[in-house]
C-alpha cells in the first residue's frame, strides 16, 4: 500500500491521529514535513466530520435497538461530561480547541468530537474548532519532532531517550505532589 494512504488512514484512528501519524510519515516514510502535514492534517478531519454529523443519529439508533447501547451511551455522555464540565464551563470554545490542540493522551479530534457532541456545541462551529486544533496540534508535534530529530543528530539516541524520561517524571512529580 502506498505510504500516503497509510499515513491518511492512521491519522484516520483514534489513538494514531496525527501525532502518530505525522512523525511515522516523516522519520519511517521519509515523507517531506509538508506532504506528510497535509496528509496527516486531512486524515485527521475526516473522523470529526462523521461524528460531529452521525454521532446523535447513531447513538439514538443504537440506543432505542439495544439497552446495552443505552447504558454504554448514558456511561460515556456521564464519563465525558464528568471529566470535561468545568473546563469547558471554564474556557468553552478555547476550551474545545485547546483539548484539540495540545498532543496528550485522551486528547485530540475524536475526544473533540465527543465533547463538542455532548455539551452541544454547533456542528459547524465545533468543527471550525476541532480543525483549528488539529493544526495547532501539528504544529507543535512538527516542532517538537524537529527537535527531537536534531537532539538525536547532535546527541545521540540514548541522550533523547533521557530527555524524554526526565519531562516524564518532571510530569508525574508535579503531579503526585498536589495529591
Amino acid at each position: 500500500m502506498n505510504p500516503t494512504i497509510k499515513i491518511f488512514l492512521l491519522a484516520m484512528t483514534p489513538i494514531g491521529e496525527l501525532r502518530l501519524s505525522l512523525p511515522l510519515a516523516i522519520e519511517y516514510y521519509k515523507l517531506s514535513p509538508e506532504v506528510a502535514f497535509f496528509v496527516s492534517f486531512v486524515g485527521n478531519l475526516v473522523p470529526p466530520f462523521f461524528l460531529l454529523n452521525f454521532l446523535e443519529i447513531f447513538s439514538h439508533f443504537l440506543s432505542r435497538k439495544s439497552k446495552k447501547c443505552q447504558k454504554f451511551f448514558l456511561w460515556l455522555f456521564s464519563f465525558t461530561r464528568k471529566r470535561h464540565q468545568e473546563k469547558i464551563e471554564k474556557y468553552k470554545s478555547l476550551g474545545l480547541l485547546f483539548l484539540v490542540a495540545l498532543p496528550f493522551p485522551l486528547t485530540g479530534a475524536w475526544t473533540g468530537s465527543l465533547v463538542a457532541f455532548v455539551f452541544g456545541f454547533p456542528k459547524k462551529k465545533a468543527f471550525f474548532l476541532i480543525a483549528l486544533g488539529i493544526f495547532l496540534a501539528g504544529l507543535i508535534v512538527l516542532f517538537t519532532l524537529k527537535i527531537g530529530i536534531e537532539i538525536k543528530k547532535y546527541f545521540g539516541s540514548l541522550s533523547l531517550v533521557f530527555l524524554f524520561l526526565m519531562i516524564f517524571a518532571f510530569f508525574f512529580i508535579k503531579k503526585y505532589k498536589r495529591l
